[in-house]
């Protein structure tokens, strides 16, 4: 049986060569050196969509809980929605944001401060 190294086209019918290197095989299209071993790369949309969603859902909820249920007064309201939100950004910078881009970062700020500013204006206004 000969070596599949004198004979590298015939090592094996899959693999696309070059000379006596493997470049790619033809059931993954990618070079083999290419291809990731598997690493999760998270993205900053994800965190971003992750601080909307917890925005979203715990600035009612504060403000249901309580001014509606325990009754505090209105601008202790605020002043906790305020903490959510600075909560929700240390969490989301804390996962990764500190290293996204600028734009991404801008625009989760300005998000958070939207929503805090509806919850504010709601109990303010």
């Amino acid at each position: 049986m000969p070596d599949d190294r004198d004979h590298p086209e015939e090592a094996n019918e899959g693999d696309v060569m070059a000379g006596d290197r493997r470049i790619a095989r033809t059931d993954t299209a990618l070079p083999y050196w290419y291809a990731s071993d598997a690493a999760y790369r998270p993205i900053p949309i994800a965190w971003f969509a992750g601080a909307l969603v917890l925005q979203v859902i715990s600035q009612p909820a504060i403000v249901m809980l309580l001014w509606g249920w325990i009754g505090l007064p209105r601008l202790v309201v605020v002043a906790v929605a305020l903490l959510a939100s600075g909560m929700i950004w240390q969490f989301t910078w804390d996962r990764g944001m500190h290293g996204a881009p600028r734009p991404w970062q801008w625009s989760t700020g300005v998000m958070l401060a939207f929503f805090f500013g509806i919850t504010a204006l709601s109990m303010l206004g």
